[in-house]
């Protein structure tokens, strides 16, 4: 996401107008440095599709998941097919489980508590806006536990790591050590002197052997194998 002259365009879709100018008022206390844009307040899926088809476009969407009409799962699944360069923070009073891990299957770049405060609006936008994505720590643990169930459910298939390593490049294994940090895929490219389109590969590769699905999965999965240091 381009970040350095033009304003990050947000959107708000939740069905409770109190709560919305809330976020409003949170964005723009968070917002030293003017980076922000509220582009417009949609009161659930069927608003925001048609906000969307008047051409206004958001970079960043806080979305709810409770709201009549079409609620945060169907409106994330029609964005993911038709839009999924927006990213997707959702805010929401579920906590549970269930509902974290059903969304960050979704591919959403956030999950946070309607009970949020100032700071975290400023790091949820910050992360997005510079890395894509922003998991609290228990977003993070609850993913961590179901990468281990997985792993558990699928041992026969995931290789040691003894075997592992022998099995990586020397570039790989910079690769997976550079996306370990808040290091963009950009920047990465840039700091191994390869294409981005090279690092993609070395991605895609690395999760279809790793059996992982994301850039978060892939760093745990490093850490608990050893490959780099917590």
């Amino acid at each position: 996401m381009n970040t350095q002259n033009l304003p990050i365009k947000i959107g708000i879709v939740d069905d409770h107008n109190l709560f919305r100018k809330g976020l409003i008022k949170l964005i723009k206390l968070a917002d030293k440095n003017n980076r922000y844009s509220i582009l417009f307040e949609a009161e659930n899926g069927n608003d925001l599709m048609e906000k969307i088809k008047k051409k206004m476009m958001p970079d960043i969407l806080l979305m709810d998941i409770d709201m009549p009409g079409m609620d945060g799962y169907e409106t994330v699944n029609w964005l993911q097919k038709y839009h999924p360069s927006i990213s997707i923070l959702v805010i929401s009073m579920f906590e549970s489980e269930k509902a974290i891990l059903r969304m960050m299957r979704l591919k959403v770049k956030g999950y946070l508590s309607k009970n949020i405060k100032v700071e975290d609006m400023t790091n949820a936008l910050e992360a997005i806006a510079e890395k894509g994505f922003y998991y609290t720590d228990k977003v993070a643990n609850i993913m961590a536990d179901e990468l281990q169930k997985e792993e558990e459910a699928n041992t026969t298939n995931i290789k040691p790591a003894d075997t592992i390593l022998k099995n990586i490049s020397e570039n790989e294994m910079k690769f997976i050590k550079l996306a370990c940090t808040e290091l963009t895929y950009q920047q990465i490219a840039d700091k191994m002197s390869l294409s981005v389109k090279t690092i993609e590969g070395y991605r895609e590769s690395l999760f279809q052997r790793f059996t992982v699905k994301n850039r978060v999965s892939l760093a745990m999965f490093a850490v608990r194998n050893g490959l780099v240091k917590a």
